[in-house]
């Protein structure tokens, strides 16, 4: 699934990934990086990237199809949570 913006979130990102079941992979858009977010080492080079706006150059894909609807919620969750920031 693309990344439509940044994860800052970061700790509910981590608790969604840890909840998954298979392996969470973030891939750059053009195949140069893949980084598997369930090792520690790569979480942190993943989390560098996120945080600085470089997120829509990512993909993260799922092995699992119930770890692709989990993240999906999670994307859902982090929408609903913009939207109402920026209604107030």
């Amino acid at each position: 699934m693309k990344l439509l913006y940044n994860v800052n979130d970061v700790n509910n990102f981590w608790e969604y990934i840890d909840k998954c079941k298979g392996p969470v992979l973030l891939i750059k858009n053009d195949g140069s990086e893949t980084l598997n977010l369930k090792s520690t080492l790569s979480r942190y080079i993943a989390i560098g990237e996120l945080l600085k706006e470089h997120g829509d150059e990512y993909e993260l894909f799922c092995v699992e199809k119930n770890d692709e609807i989990l993240m999906l919620n999670f994307f859902d969750y982090l929408h609903s949570e913009r939207r109402n920031n920026s209604a107030n």
